[in-house]
């Protein structure tokens, strides 16, 4: 019987050794390859390269003249200003310049139109524009909608400029990613990202509310004013707005599908014109719901129907109960302004409501409010007509002012008759809308017609007083 053989002692270490070699190599990180890296060239970053060149920033600025005395330095008292006001050298005028800055978005490269936002260039001098390779162009006014807060500059080029694609806003996810660009507090061009926290919300600012608005939890701060804001494909869906001061980590922007009509009516007139429909709403109480054996409280109630409007040639009349326009449901006299702005004219449009307990829909056309109704909407609403100043009126009743309206004719029962208003009295202004002549007075009474309330500022003699008239 032969013996086995002897196996050889470093085959046994090789045996042991192998496994071991092997675990190591396992446990050791792969080495870098280009093969293995991740791209870095995410969607944000791609959109965000594609649209900058659109981003614009603006500035605005305001010279302010005071004349100052050359005794001011030297603890002169300014009563006696008055009395060496002849001597005063123009040298010693003092100008101040205040200037704003915001953001803005190429919508148009071929006609150089920009959307921004209505409180970034109000009430300015000269409007520059920067374009992200340091071109520079000033701007002009194409139109303002300060209800909106959106507004369309001009700038002229030799050649086309960069412009951003339009997208919509009508499929806006909560959740989903959303960029903004612009430049706060004068960083150009300096891009956020976020998600969409909300949408339609409502905000007050001032005096003023505005409606539907996208929530983004993204701050956007002074600067950031007009510029974009974009979904994940670099679509442009939104306005970027700083107008609610009080917003800390949350944003707003204005929704690209409310702002289009707007956007073709500033191009188009250099104003906002509103669909008319022709009807005025309130909202239902519990009291008026029991009163009038309303099933539920939702929708607005008709309160009147103007003659000869679209609505009453559809047929809606007094106490209907208006539930949807446009598809769109109405659940409070806001909804039902906010859905009437969006409205353009000349469209034909769905209206549901609810009538002696039953549902039931028209088909009306909307119009542009005829400017010959204006005189009579005045006596209606405010129980004034107006004149423009003449040479005789003015001689007539003292009228001191070179611009505005004069009264011509007051109800004995309306709101100004009963505060003391007169013929003779100047209408300067309807609520932020300069008065000049009567075809100013005209728009203003068309343009604030569905508002609540209109404050105007009267003039008599050289006293001017603010008055709001609720409607």
């Amino acid at each position: 019987m032969q013996k086995p053989k002897m196996i050889d002692k470093n085959l046994y270490r090789y045996f042991f050794i192998l496994p071991f070699l092997c675990s190591l190599l396992l446990l050791m990180p792969a080495a870098e390859s280009p093969a293995h890296e991740f791209s870095r060239e995410t969607a944000v970053v791609k959109a965000v390269r594609e649209v900058s060149p659109a981003v614009v920033n603006i500035s605005s600025a305001v010279q302010v003249r005071k004349r100052t005395s050359p005794f001011s330095g030297f603890g002169f008292n300014p009563f006696f200003e008055e009395f060496f006001k002849d001597f005063f050298d123009p040298r010693f005028e003092r100008r101040r310049e205040y200037t704003s800055l915001g953001s803005g978005v190429i919508i148009d490269g071929k006609k150089g139109l920009i959307l921004t936002n209505a409180h970034v260039i109000q009430k300015t001098g000269t409007i520059k524009v920067v374009l992200e390779d340091e071109r520079e162009f000033e701007a002009k006014i194409v139109g303002t909608d300060p209800d909106s807060d959106l507004a369309v500059l001009k700038i002229d080029s030799d050649q086309d400029l960069p412009a951003i694609k339009m997208g919509s806003s009508e499929d806006l996810m909560i959740g989903e990613t959303v960029i903004a660009i612009g430049n706060p507090f004068g960083f150009s061009h300096t891009v956020t990202t976020g998600v969409i926290s909300a949408k339609n919300r409502s905000i007050r600012a001032q005096d003023r509310v505005y409606h539907n608005f996208i929530q983004i939890d993204a701050s956007i701060n002074p600067g950031n004013s007009g510029g974009p804001l974009l979904n994940i494909n670099g679509d442009l869906i939104g306005i970027n707005t700083a107008i609610y001061a009080k917003a800390q980590g949350i944003g707003f922007a204005i929704p690209i599908g409310k702002a289009r009509k707007i956007i073709s009516d500033l191009i188009q007139y250099g104003e906002v014109i509103q669909a008319w429909i022709g009807i005025t709403v309130q909202n239902i109480d519990e009291k008026l719901a029991r009163y009038l054996k309303i099933p539920d409280m939702k929708g607005v109630i008709v309160k009147s129907v103007e003659p000869n409007s679209p609505a009453q040639k559809a047929g809606l009349q007094e106490s209907d109960i208006i539930l949807s326009i446009a598809n769109k449901k109405i659940t409070s006299v806001g909804d039902y302004q906010s859905v009437a702005k969006s409205l353009a004219a000349g469209n034909p449009l769905e209206a549901k409501f609810w009538r002696n307990g039953k549902k039931k829909t028209v088909v009306l056309k909307t119009a542009v409010f005829p400017i010959d109704l204006a005189d009579d909407l005045a006596y209606r609403i405010l129980g004034i007509r107006v004149e423009d100043l003449t040479r005789k009126n003015r001689q007539r009743y003292r009228i001191n002012a070179r611009e505005g309206v004069m009264i011509s004719e007051i109800k004995k029962d309306s709101y100004l008759a009963g505060i003391g208003a007169r013929p003779g009295d100047v209408i300067r202004q309807i609520d932020d809308y300069s008065v000049e002549n009567s075809e100013d007075f005209n728009k203003a009474i068309i343009k604030f017609r569905n508002k609540n309330s209109m404050v105007l500022l009267l003039q008599r003699g050289e006293q001017g007083y603010y008055i709001t008239v609720t409607l």
